[in-house]
């Protein structure tokens, strides 16, 4: 899929989920109102912060969008991440708040009486957020935006936190002091969600170890290139949205020539690009092969150059 394609899709997923949040959230926030139930109106809140989370993926996928600059070589799509962090920072000042709320309201032995309409209203929201969970989570797949994946978890979280409350409504009547301590699950929970969603995009930006997977490929490519083993390690990868930049070393013969060696590395870099659309910069290291490895092969005549 090109990224004219994936951007038209998390750009309609962004707005579906902003319009479906707000009109739930003004259902929810009436009947928390209503009730006067700090379950409810943390479930209300919550997903009204979809939507503002929806609206923080749309900024930076047009931000993301901008093409390379001065300041910004590699462009600027770690947008992508920098959202996606801001959710889940929003998502725990979320959970912190109704945390606090939640425990004044046991302390004070506060009770709440729900009513026919707080059950059909929570019941509702259980179905609609997970329906716009695996929406998507079905954008995230097709167009990879990382912050797509958050949003779909946000829903998710969302609907777990509904269900929560729904269960609890039906066990309020043998239990005055349900409110609170739903309000205090829904608080867990949307802190856990928190912390899965922010988790990826800081490992991304302090930089990662390619997967296993990915080095598996690597490493065999360069060998049917080369025709022997180069001994690759040491890789270092970053991303920057669609822009991957990945380094790492080779061993090869300290009998081989500077330029052989140089040339054997811009090789490995234009199989990289080619097959798996990286920038690749690789640093040689001298060492020994086994007698009669290959280290002689023909470079100059390779299709990669």
């Amino acid at each position: 899929m090109n990224k004219a394609d994936s951007n038209k899709i998390v750009r309609k997923a962004g707005w579906v989920s902003i319009i479906g949040n707000v009109l739930l959230f003004s259902i929810k926030i009436w009947i928390g109102l209503i009730t006067m139930s700090v379950a409810l109106i943390s479930d209300a809140v919550h997903t009204l912060s979809d939507s503002i989370s929806s609206i923080v993926v749309l900024v930076a996928l047009k931000v993301g969008n901008k093409p390379p600059d001065k300041e910004h070589p590699y462009g600027h799509g770690r947008a992508d991440l920098i959202a996606t962090i801001i959710v889940g920072v929003m998502l725990s000042i979320v959970a912190f708040e109704f945390l606090i709320k939640s425990a004044e309201i046991l302390f004070s032995r506060e009770s709440v009486k729900f009513g026919l309409w707080a059950i059909l209203i929570t019941a509702f929201s259980v179905v609609f957020k997970e329906g716009m969970a695996q929406y998507s989570m079905h954008a995230y797949r097709k167009s990879t935006q990382i912050s797509m994946k958050s949003d779909a978890w946000h829903h998710r979280s969302d609907a777990i936190s509904s269900l929560v409350i729904l269960l609890g409504i039906f066990l309020n009547p043998y239990f005055w002091w349900i409110d609170g301590l739903l309000g205090i699950l829904v608080a867990i929970l949307i802190s856990h969600t928190a912390y899965e969603i922010i988790k990826q995009p800081v490992e991304m930006l302090l930089g990662e170890t390619p997967s296993d997977k990915l080095i598996s490929k690597l490493e065999k490519e360069a060998f049917q290139l080369l025709g022997f083993n180069a001994n690759l390690h040491a890789y270092q990868i970053h991303r920057y949205g669609d822009h991957i930049e990945l380094s790492c070393h080779i061993k090869l013969s300290p009998d081989i020539s500077f330029m052989r060696a140089h040339d054997i590395a811009t090789l490995l870099e234009n199989l990289f690009y080619k097959k798996f659309d990286i920038h690749t910069t690789i640093h040689f290291e001298p060492s020994g092969f086994e007698q009669g490895s290959n280290n002689d092969y023909f470079i100059e005549k390779s299709k990669y150059v």
